[in-house]
């Protein structure tokens, strides 16, 4: 069996260790896979072609970044305003929610950042995306953190370009690109998160959160999480009800996007999730019940800007019609960037 067995709300764990040598497991990985995404929006991707020691290398540069001082830092600041999505962000800047858009709705905006959210990111792309351009650190400042991050983000997206082959077996789609086609891999965007101590107190009353719920706008998300935990998400059985994502060292979360919610015409779930307290009374520290530094890195795997999101003819009919209109990842990437910051 590819698959753990799962109850409903369970996300399950596919083992993708075979996809690469074909044959009926190939069939059978990706039908669990699409199974996963239709019922939960979430999977655990163990034995992936990502080796453990990269993996741990890039949470290492993390570490080494964030631990910079606060001026080095910001050498390379998240550009002013919402259309660049690069660089820096520092406790604050940054707004998740799933607010659309803020063209006409300023005063929503300004109450949506009365709860800060308490962490900092550090966001890279292809460096051929002239929209939207990398802001590097100087080179001095941290040695060796260029080029390696680099070589992550395209590794990272090799194998969401393999996880999308899967998905479009798994659909029964001819052509197992079909999918892939529409992502040069230029459009995709590799994160560092840092989440420092805060109070848990603070969490619980809600004056502050680490990351409130929200769906992603992408087509899939590849998630590498360390062992703090805090990662929730919704159950699908009993909307507002979050469970956790407990952390499995070196798999990958892989969890479906808007995008491909929409090109799916809702047959695959992009699912809320949220990053909020650690489950265990032992991931705090001291009197204060200060909460543990937490680190991960989501890749964002999204189609190129002008590719236009239509439903895919296997998924409407006669009886079932397409839900959404066509939509360029870049109009769709507008509607809610211009909320988070």
């Amino acid at each position: 069996m590819a698959s753990a067995p799962i109850s409903e709300s369970a996300i399950p764990v596919v083992d993708f260790a075979k996809w690469a040598a074909g044959g009926p497991s190939r069939l059978q990985i990706a039908q669990d896979i699409v199974a996963a995404c239709k019922r939960v929006g979430f999977v655990y991707i163990v034995n992936h072609s990502l080796p453990e020691h990269q993996i741990d290398e890039a949470f290492k540069w993390s570490l080494r970044f964030f631990d910079l001082p606060q001026e080095e830092k910001l050498k390379a600041p998240h550009p002013e305003g919402w259309a660049v999505h690069r660089g820096y962000s520092w406790p604050g800047l940054e707004k998740v929610s799933q607010a659309i858009s803020a063209d006409n709705d300023q005063e929503r905006a300004q109450q949506l950042r009365e709860v800060p959210d308490i962490k900092e990111s550090y966001d890279i792309g292809s460096d051929e995306n002239s929209t939207q351009p990398n802001q590097w650190i100087p080179d001095e400042a941290l040695p060796g953190f260029r080029q390696f991050m680099t070589q992550f983000y395209w590794d990272c997206f090799r194998v969401g370009g393999e996880i999308l082959q899967a998905l479009a077996v798994g659909m029964g789609l001819e052509n197992e690109d079909h999918l892939l086609k529409k992502h040069s891999g230029h459009n995709g965007q590799l994160r560092l998160l840092n989440y420092p101590p805060v109070p848990a107190e603070a969490l619980e009353t809600e004056r502050a959160a680490r990351c409130p719920a929200h769906t992603d706008w992408s087509s899939i998300t590849l998630l590498f999480q360390d062992d703090c935990g805090g990662l929730e998400v919704e159950d699908v059985t009993s909307p507002g009800k979050f469970v956790p994502a407990t952390p499995i060292k070196n798999a990958i979360v892989m969890n479906v996007g808007d995008l491909l919610q929409r090109w799916s015409n809702d047959h695959l779930r992009s699912t809320s999730h949220r990053v909020t307290l650690p489950p265990l009374s032992d991931r705090f520290e001291g009197k204060q019940r200060m909460t543990r530094r937490r680190f991960s890195i989501p890749y964002f795997l999204s189609p190129d800007p002008d590719s236009v999101i239509a439903c895919i003819s296997s998924c409407m009919g006669s009886n079932e019609p397409p839900k959404y209109e066509p939509i360029t990842q870049a109009g769709y990437n507008q509607m809610r960037a211009s909320m988070q910051y």
